[in-house]
């Protein structure tokens, strides 16, 4: 990491924008986080600005305008090809854990795109996920806007503010909002659990009474 953070530095500004712009559009669009996650390239552009290489506010304009436009481009993939793009190669190893997102999004809808933008795994499949699962795309859009601003707002102040020590902040912020996310999420699917079988028991009492179910 510390040679892209050395090869970056040498840049000129306009190129520091357009490789960290491309970085964090690749991860969603093209499945690049896999490679390096957009959140590190947010980071490092954050600490580019932090060393006066390039301006910070045009920065977190440029990581979130990618971020949004990214997981737009990888919705319109999902959309397009269908559950095919699921089923190439890069992607047929994370089966399982593809399976889970869309059960995820499958209960939990425009909301799952919010909380898997902070999740490396998810922020590269979400969008994709949306477009196969023929999301509105204004809906999948509002909530995409939303985590991407968050998000890239987060992580490139997180790495102008952490200077010379952002690859142990990275990390330890990174974990800290993986297991928020994710209790997050168990929180929401065990409240929606409960509720399905409180509604299912009604519907049954409803069918052997031959009566209307009771209001919640």
């Amino acid at each position: 990491m510390h040679a892209v953070t050395d090869w970056l530095r040498g840049l000129s500004g306009p190129v520091v924008y357009a490789v960290v712009g491309a970085l964090v559009f690749a991860e969603d669009a093209l499945f690049f986080g896999f490679v390096l996650p957009g959140e590190t390239a947010a980071v490092l552009g954050g600490l580019l600005a932090h060393q006066g290489k390039v301006s910070l506010g045009l920065m977190v304009l440029v990581v979130v305008a990618a971020a949004i436009l990214g997981d737009s481009t990888g919705y319109e993939v999902g959309r397009r090809f269908g559950p095919s793009v699921l089923r190439t190669k890069a992607l047929r190893r994370h089966a399982d854990r593809i399976e889970g997102a869309q059960d995820l999004i499958r209960r939990r809808g425009p909301v799952a795109v919010l909380l898997g933008r902070f999740v490396a795994f998810f922020r590269a499949l979400m969008p994709a996920l949306a477009g196969v699962s023929r999301m509105p795309y204004p809906r999948f859009l509002l909530f995409n806007a939303v985590g991407g601003v968050l998000w890239g707002v987060g992580f490139t102040l997180l790495g102008y503010f952490a200077g010379s020590a952002y690859s142990r902040v990275e990390g330890a912020v990174g974990r800290s909002l993986a297991i928020a996310v994710a209790a997050l999420v168990v929180v929401g699917l065990l409240v929606w659990h409960f509720r399905s079988r409180r509604r299912d028991g009604r519907r049954e009492r409803h069918d052997d009474n031959g009566g209307p179910p009771s209001a919640a």
